[in-house]
């Protein structure tokens, strides 16, 4: 599934937040439910959720995000602090919707903007569900292989098509013959949009200020975040440590975790009916009276 066509009844649009247009995709009706995409080369927000909308729509008014830098979406992210730009436009983008509060999933990089917008606006955010989330321990060990893959991918000879599909079907899912080589193409050109590659949304903190603001098991304001949330990961993940699910659910007072055997680091898309069930179980559990 790689485009809306898959999708008959959703909606598209751009919404005007701040100087910024962001490109949502909406289906279903209730409680909203905002979905934030990974920050791998050439995502976006439908291809990140394919297999999740729908089956999240026929309990939720689903919001998915093209998150700034991506997609159809305003390119261009604050590099002095990346997870608190994305998440100020999101927060920014529920109000131009007038909502005024909203469960939150987030996958890798979206993880880390759901989890900033949790910690910034807690009011704002009733549930959070993290898969494979960014920003945690970043700061006390090296990165991993699949990180670097990621964040190199725009240096050296620039992006290719070689590069992303060594990226996708060796370091983003457990097993890469699952991923079609027709996903792997509308990727890459996503990838080489010039705008993208004029201002690459992911790359490596500017300095070592910008790094420390981006490992939240480094803000004091973790251990006090009472938003309810879900952390799930794949055991296989080569971008993001699984041990950093174990770290959130030490550090968080209402955090719950699962690890999913032999799966990477795209746990909505590799184990898609699991994780439709689990986060619909969870946050339908956690709508507010």
């Amino acid at each position: 599934m790689s485009s809306n066509e898959a999708i008959p009844k959703i909606t598209s649009r751009s919404v005007t937040v701040g100087k910024r247009q962001i490109f949502i995709n909406e289906l279903g009706q209730g409680y909203p439910l905002l979905m934030l995409h990974g920050g791998g080369a050439g995502a976006s927000g439908l291809s990140n959720y394919s297999k999740n909308i729908e089956a999240l729509a026929k309990h939720f008014r689903v919001l998915v995000a093209d998150m700034p830098g991506y997609g159809k979406s305003t390119k261009g992210v604050n590099r002095d602090d990346p997870f608190g730009d994305l998440a100020s436009a999101m927060l920014g983008l529920l109000d131009a919707l007038d909502i005024k509060r909203a469960h939150v999933v987030g996958n890798s990089l979206g993880g880390a903007c759901a989890l900033r917008m949790a910690l910034d606006a807690p009011k704002r955010v009733s549930a959070l569900v993290l898969m494979g989330p960014g920003g945690i321990n970043t700061t006390r060990s090296l990165p991993t292989p699949g990180l670097n893959q990621l964040l190199n991918y725009y240096s050296g000879e620039g992006p290719t098509l070689e590069k992303i599909t060594r990226f996708i079907r060796e370091y983003l899912v457990y097993d890469g013959s699952q991923v079609s080589d027709a996903m792997i193409e509308e990727r890459f050109r996503s990838s080489i949009d010039p705008e993208v590659v004029a201002a690459p949304p992911l790359r490596r903190p500017k300095g070592l200020k910008a790094a420390l603001r981006m490992d939240f098991t480094r803000d004091a304001r973790l251990a006090q975040c009472q938003v309810p949330t879900l952390v799930l990961w794949g055991s296989a993940d080569k971008v993001n440590r699984p041990s950093g699910g174990e770290a959130l659910r030490k550090r968080m007072p209402n955090c719950d975790l699962y690890l999913f055997n032999k799966t990477g680091h795209w746990v909505q898309w590799e184990r898609a009916a699991e994780f439709n069930a689990v986060t619909t179980g969870f946050l339908m559990n956690r709508v507010p009276a």
